[in-house]
């Protein structure tokens, strides 16, 4: 494990209790409860602390034995339904629910602690259970029937995903035996990265889960709870039913782009070409795809990555750059294949901004595990160029 992946692993172990602090600061600090009910939800929310610190980050040997790390999450979820029942501040404490589900249960347990999580999490955000009113108890179901759908959802791919990371890591174990040298030592390479890989993307997949129903649920319920205060509530209710929608849709989105469809049929040119075409149409920046070279198949691990890359940054440019040209260039050399992508936008001071954020992350992620580079070069309004080379292997070593 290198430098940067213990980084990510002490901060996946440290979110948990961050959001806990997070969520008890906002309580002792923006409701009107009595001293007394606040000194007892201090004390569950230090508890649950406590539960978390013994059974998952002093005992790291236990995350393996399946009936302990069941005791675990049930505990974590208890305590939870306690606080989130209490007061709706808590509600942010569901990601560790979420992220623990995720990480130590084992096959299906982790959809049915995911579940219970997002009903849990649900309750809490609409401000416990609804009154016997019809409208009350719609409203209620059709957010814990959207929560859990979404977060089951989601958990879904991120273990398809882990799964076929695996198969294909015994594939190049497989084939790693008929290499020569030079190509043993890349196969080797990849074997590492889906290693590291596994964990990698369901913790990636724990962060968009936490994401999507942080950002689009604040909105929804804010509606949701107007709608119970007023009398014209169906307005609200069908405001909050399209932001709904529209995170929904932006959840398929994220769906979608773990698999990537432009290279089933396409070369990674063309695949480059279709993404960059359909990023385009979103906006009104002007954007050109520049191949060097001679193009020829690469690993599949080696196309994925790069395209990707090229994913992430035209994203980032779309976020934040505010630029009006973008280019990109694919290059082909002997022993790498490199991909450039660059903005005339606003930039930034990478002395300044210490922290690449989870779009850079990814990007360095997905190079690092095939020995390649990422370079990211920007100043205040000189635009942003970000690198990424990887070794060239080819498409016969996957053979």
């Amino acid at each position: 494990m290198n430098g940067w992946q213990r980084r990510l692993a002490s901060a996946a172990t440290a979110v948990p209790y961050f959001v806990l602090f997070v969520a008890t600061g906002l309580y002792l600090g923006t409701t009107d409860d009595p001293q007394p009910a606040k000194l007892v939800n201090l004390g569950i929310a230090m508890l649950a602390g406590l539960w978390m610190l013994w059974w998952f980050t002093l005992h790291p040997g236990w995350r393996e034995r399946r009936g302990l790390m069941a005791v675990f999450v049930v505990g974590v979820l208890v305590f939870f339904a306690v606080l989130g029942l209490r007061n709706s501040m808590f509600g942010f404490f569901s990601y560790a629910g979420y992220i623990y589900a995720i990480e130590v249960l084992p096959g299906r347990w982790k959809f049915v602690g995911v579940s219970v999580t997002g009903v849990l999490a649900a309750t809490s955000l609409v401000g416990g259970f609804p009154s016997a009113n019809i409208e009350s108890i719609a409203i209620y179901v059709a957010v814990v029937v959207f929560v859990v759908t979404l977060a089951c959802a989601i958990t879904f791919l991120s273990y398809n995903a882990a799964q076929q990371s695996l198969k294909r890591k015994q594939m190049v174990d497989q084939l790693a035996a008929a290499m020569d040298e030079n190509a043993s030592l890349q196969a080797q390479l990849l074997i590492q990265a889906r290693e590291a890989g596994v964990l990698d993307e369901r913790r990636r997949m724990a962060r968009e889960i936490h994401d999507t129903l942080a950002q689009g649920f604040t909105a929804i319920i804010t509606q949701l709870q107007a709608a119970e205060q007023s009398e014209d509530w169906r307005t609200h209710v069908g405001t909050a039913a399209r932001l709904a929608r529209e995170n929904l849709t932006e959840a398929r989105r994220s769906v979608h782009a773990l698999r990537p469809a432009q290279l089933e049929n396409a070369a990674l040119p063309e695949a480059l070409a279709e993404v960059v075409n359909g990023w385009a149409r979103t906006g009104d920046v002007q954007v050109e795809l520049t191949t060097t070279g001679t193009a020829r198949p690469m690993h599949p691990e080696v196309e994925v990555a790069l395209l990707r890359t090229a994913q992430e940054a035209l994203a980032n440019v779309a976020k934040h750059a505010r630029a009006s040209r973008v280019g990109l260039t694919l290059s082909y050399m002997e022993d790498l294949v490199t991909l450039d992508v660059r903005d005339d936008g606003v930039g930034f001071d990478p002395e300044v901004v210490k922290s690449d954020g989870y779009g850079l992350m990814t990007m360095r992620q997905r190079v690092s595990r095939l020995a390649g580079a990422l370079a990211v070069e920007s100043e205040p309004g000189g635009g942003t160029a970000v690198s990424a080379s990887v070794p060239a292997i080819p498409a016969e070593v996957a053979r």
